[in-house]
C-alpha cells in the first residue's frame, strides 16, 4: 500500500509541475480544473447521485471552468465571492458539524449538490487567482493545509487525549489541532526567512500577512486558516459516513479519492484569497 501511494504521489506531483512550467497559466486551470470536476462527481456519488446526476455534476463544473478560462473570467477576480465563501464554510460547516451524521441525509439532495459544485468552482477559482499571484504565494498557501495536517497527524499520535469529534472522525484529537496551528507559525517563520534570502517570484502568503498587518494578526489569521482546514476535513469525513464510505472513490490509487486528497483545502483557498484582498499586492 504505501508503495502504491508513493507512486501516484509522484505521478500528481510530476503532472503539477509540468503544468506549472508550461507557457502561460491555462495548463494548470485545466489540470487543476480536471482534478476538482472528478471532485464534483465524487460529491456527487456521496450524496445519493445516480450515475447520471453525478457524472453531470463533474461535466458541470469541467464546461463552467473550461468557460472562465476561455473568456478570461478565470483570471478575473471575484471579490467579495471569497468572503461568501468563507461564510459558508464557518457558518454552514458549524451548523453541519452541530447536527452530525444522522442529519445530513435529511438535507435536500439537490442542495447539498449544488452546494458541492459551488463550492469546488470557487475553491478552483482561488486557486487560479494564487497563481496569477505568485506561484510561490500559491504553494505557501497550499502549504498552509499541509503543514497543519503533518503536524497534527504527529502531535495527535504523540499527545493526543481529547478526542475533538468523536462521532465523525475518531482519530482527530485536540492536541493534533493544536500542534498542526503550532507547526504553521514555524512554517511560516522559516517561509518568511527563505523570501528574504531569495525572493522567488513574489511573497509568499506569510510575507504579505506581516507586512500588511503585522505579527499578531498574521498569527491570528494563519490559525483561522488551520481551523478551517479542520472544518473542511470534518465536513467530508461526515458526508462519508452518512454515505457509509471508506474513501470519495478509488481515482487515486493508496490515496483514496480526490476529495479525501482536498478536503481540507476547499475552504481555505477562498479564505486565503479573502484575507489577502485586504492587503496590497
Amino acid at each position: 500500500m504505501l508503495r502504491l501511494r508513493v507512486i501516484t504521489a509522484l505521478i500528481l506531483v510530476g503532472i503539477m509541475f509540468a503544468a506549472l512550467a508550461a507557457p502561460g497559466p491555462w495548463p494548470f486551470a485545466l489540470v487543476t480544473l480536471a482534478l476538482l470536476a472528478a471532485g464534483a462527481w465524487e460529491w456527487g456519488r456521496l450524496n445519493g447521485a445516480g450515475v447520471a446526476v453525478s457524472w453531470t455534476l463533474g461535466a458541470l463544473m469541467l464546461v463552467a471552468g473550461a468557460a472562465a478560462v476561455v473568456t478570461g473570467l478565470a483570471s478575473a477576480s471575484i471579490g467579495g465571492l471569497w468572503w461568501l465563501a468563507v461564510a459558508v464554510w464557518t457558518l454552514g460547516g458549524a451548523l453541519v458539524l452541530k447536527r452530525g451524521v444522522p442529519a445530513w441525509p435529511h438535507t435536500p439532495r439537490a442542495l447539498r449538490w449544488l452546494l458541492g459544485l459551488a463550492l469546488l468552482m470557487l475553491a478552483w477559482a482561488a486557486l487560479i487567482e494564487a497563481r496569477a499571484v505568485g506561484i510561490n504565494f500559491m504553494l505557501s498557501m497550499l502549504c498552509v493545509v499541509w503543514m497543519a495536517d503533518i503536524a497534527a497527524y504527529f502531535g495527535g499520535k504523540a499527545l493526543g487525549r481529547r478526542k475533538l469529534a468523536p462521532a465523525i472522525s475518531p482519530g482527530k484529537s485536540w492536541e493534533g489541532v493544536w500542534s498542526g496551528m503550532a507547526g504553521v507559525l514555524v512554517l511560516a517563520l522559516i517561509w518568511m526567512a527563505l523570501d528574504r534570502r531569495f525572493g522567488f517570484d513574489g511573497p509568499s502568503l506569510y510575507t504579505r500577512l506581516v507586512s500588511a498587518h503585522g505579527w499578531l494578526v498574521a498569527a491570528l489569521a494563519l490559525v483561522s486558516l488551520c481551523m478551517l482546514s479542520v472544518v473542511g476535513d470534518l465536513i467530508e469525513s461526515l458526508v462519508k459516513r452518512a454515505a457509509g464510505a471508506k474513501d470519495s472513490s478509488q481515482l487515486l490509487p493508496g490515496h483514496g479519492g480526490v476529495l479525501d486528497r482536498v478536503d481540507a483545502l476547499l475552504p481555505v483557498m477562498p479564505a486565503v484569497l479573502a484575507l489577502t484582498s485586504l492587503t496590497p499586492r
